[in-house]
């Protein structure tokens, strides 16, 4: 049902359109809204993992000079709904993690607001806590409750049976989003409105989240440009909420919240961890027979949230017998939340591993038996795929990469390559709304969406442009801004299939009720079609993901000198932003490969690399050659635009093909990330 109209803007490597705002610094993000006197707010939180707040004091603080005064329990301002304990701040006495806000001294600078931080003294009564995730022990667990959790039957007898067959557990770590901007939001409550300038993946989700926890009607959240999110600023978390009982308690004062790089690792989610049992049997042409995916996840007891790890599994090889199932232990953690890719990452990894040690056994080539297992159908759901050209990115990339000419080199660099598959659904959000304004020498193109650093300002306005028919010029888009129509969130990969099919849509009836040449302030404004072929077929972007590894054989050091991505998503609306958005998540997966590891100390609750000197991400030393590129598909099922999400499949996929390339580097098989040299010196 791909519609977009004939103009040819959309496929054009079109130059970021925000792009000289930015460099010259006049992009303005969040925390740097200009206010007159605003109060700044320092968080104080909790340094105790579970209990209670005894006893706190603020007389010597509030005496500081330029201190407004020092919100606590006792005089927050009560929110209307504390049915979400990640936002009940302020509420009670109960902590339920080390972290959590316990007070918030606001002070006419920064400076001064720290300062009358380390003069408040709390107290806790402390109960037992238990923050680690059971490796073996699973009595600690408890079901998920995924409804996509399947088992056929017969699992077992057909892996005893196989005539070739592995059982191996793989893990991946706690992880935390650190986009470049952290979270900020500058509170203002004046004449019975709240106004948010936030940093945030949607300001209409945002506003309806905030509206319903402080009982309000009239909140304006409005976010033009967004330093990144990767999923953590999808929902609101407790700064947030903190920064809006800041300004309730202050009126008519703007109040600045900005979390530090330390408070990103405990008060806006992370990933949870995930140890993953996978047993996997094929007959004796390589074909599985039996595919059993065992995942236990880590959980807070503050949010329910369930990273589904073996989503991969239901949907990449086709197999007779399957068995996923999902347990958790519910721990004393901060809420986890979305970080890019979730459930597809660290459950690709565990798959594409294991995949990889299967074919060893069966003595074929890594790809030859992808190729074998691939299904007709998908096997979850029984749905044909609108469009499924794994196959064709696998063989693209080989050829690219140099597949066949493989071979070890053993010597003080042990060199090898790997590959991995890679999915992410196509989801497409309903709901959104756009309205189109003819201003006389320009259409203006109003929808509250967001652009979190992704391209959102340049895509979005070329396909306006196309549904209109008019050049890139004449579009005058306006996005971030909850007094636009209300538009869904940039997250799970879905914004531009959903805002582009909306916009597309509002053109369509712009044109139709006001034809090619409307008065001055002609308007239509229109919702997202429905998409008849939903539910009729199993709708992913797959994706192949190549890497060569090399390992000192003295020091075990890795390095990725080269990575390939060949992905398959759909219409590519901007070669330019889309490259950019594939590069940068097979990045985050050399981050995931290589460094990312959260590090619990179990006995007070808390990460202790909780800043970019211990937890680690890629630089440019660790990054090589990185080339990502796509096959050419049009899907008619998908969306009225044709496109698939790119922002998550970018990273499914490489950390596995890095761990694989590893293996073939030295024979040495890791299975927990992140890879650390000491893996390799055994």
């Amino acid at each position: 049902m791909t519609g977009v109209g004939s103009a040819d803007s959309v496929g054009t490597a079109v130059r970021r359109l925000d792009g000289p705002l930015k460099v010259t610094g006049n992009a303005r993000y969040a925390a740097e809204q200009p206010e007159t006197e605003p109060l700044y707010a320092h968080l104080i939180q909790s340094t105790v993992a579970r209990g209670r707040v005894s006893s706190i004091e603020t007389a010597e603080a509030e005496a500081v000079e330029g201190v407004a005064g020092v919100l606590t329990r006792h005089n927050a301002p009560a929110l209307a709904s504390t049915e979400d304990p990640e936002m009940r701040v302020l509420q009670s006495d109960e902590v339920a993690y080390r972290g959590q806000i316990v007070a918030v001294v606001l002070a006419g600078s920064a400076h001064v607001a720290t300062q009358a931080a380390n003069l408040v003294r709390v107290e806790y009564a402390e109960s037992e806590h238990d923050v680690e995730l059971p490796d073996g022990d699973s009595s600690r667990l408890v079901d998920a409750g995924i409804d996509s959790d399947v088992d056929t039957g017969g699992v077992d007898e057909a892996w005893e049976s196989a005539q070739a067959r592995v059982d191996v557990t793989c893990t991946t770590p706690l992880e935390h989003n650190n986009p470049m901007e952290p979270h900020a939001t500058v509170a203002t409550w004046a004449d019975g409105q709240l106004t948010l300038h936030d940093s945030t993946q949607g300001v209409h989700a945002t506003r309806s989240a905030v509206e319903a926890l402080f009982g309000l009607e009239h909140v304006r959240v409005i976010s033009p440009y967004v330093g990144g999110g990767f999923g953590s600023k999808g929902l609101p978390h407790a700064p947030l909420v903190a920064a809006g009982l800041a300004a309730m308690a202050f009126p008519g004062r703007a109040v600045k919240v900005t979390v530090t790089r330390q408070q990103m690792f405990t008060l806006v989610g992370h990933r949870p961890a995930t140890v993953q049992r996978l047993r996997l049997a094929a007959d004796h042409s390589g074909r599985l027979v039996s595919l059993s995916h065992d995942i236990a996840v880590s959980a807070s007891r503050v949010k329910d949230y369930v990273e589904q790890a073996g989503a991969p599994s239901g949907t990449m090889y086709a197999s007779p017998q399957r068995r996923i199932r999902h347990r958790m232990a519910e721990l004393d953690l901060p809420a986890p939340t979305w970080m890019r890719a979730p459930g597809e990452c660290p459950g690709m990894f565990g798959l594409e591993v294991a995949v990889d040690e299967l074919a060893e056994q069966c003595g074929m080539d890594p790809i030859d038996f992808r190729i074998r297992n691939e299904p007709e159908t998908d096997p979850s759901s029984g749905l044909p795929f609108s469009s499924r050209n794994l196959l064709r990115c696998l063989q693209v990339g080989a050829e690219r990469f140099g597949w066949g000419e493989r071979s070890w080199r053993r010597g003080r660099g042990q060199h090898g390559i790997g590959v991995a598959s890679a999915a992410f659904p196509a989801f497409q959000i309903p709901g959104s709304r756009a309205r189109i304004v003819f201003t006389g020498e320009r259409y203006r193109v109003e929808i509250g969406a967001a652009d979190i650093g992704t391209g959102t300002w340049t895509a979005l306005a070329q396909i306006a442009a196309d549904a209109l028919e008019v050049p890139l010029d004449d579009v005058d888009l306006r996005i971030g801004d909850t007094a636009l129509p209300k538009a869904s969130l940039a997250g799970g990969s879905s914004g531009l299939a959903s805002w582009g099919g909306t916009v597309t849509e509002a053109a369509r009836e712009f044109r139709d009720e006001h034809g090619k040449d409307p008065v001055d302030g002609a308007e239509t404004t229109s919702k997202m079609p429905r998409n008849p072929d939903a539910g009729q077929y199993s709708m992913h972007a797959f994706g192949a993901q190549f890497a060569e590894v090399r390992v000192d054989a003295d020091t075990g050091e890795i390095r990725v000198p080269r990575m390939l991505g060949v992905f398959a998503a759909g219409r590519i609306v901007n070669p330019r932003t889309a490259r950019s958005q594939l590069v940068g998540g097979m990045i985050m997966g050399v981050s995931m490969a290589l460094h990312e590891h959260s590090a619990l100390d179990p006995r007070f609750g808390h990460v202790v690399n909780h800043d970019f000197a211990g937890y680690h991400i890629a630089s440019n030393a660790d990054v090589g050659d990185v080339e990502a590129t796509w096959v050419d598909e049009h899907d008619p099922h998908v969306n009225s635009v044709g496109v698939k999400g790119i922002g998550e499949v970018g990273i499914v996929g490489a950390a596995p093909a890095i761990a694989n390339a590893a293996y073939a580097a030295t024979g040495v098989r890791v299975r927990d990330l992140p890879l650390t040299l000491d893996s390799f010196l055994r």
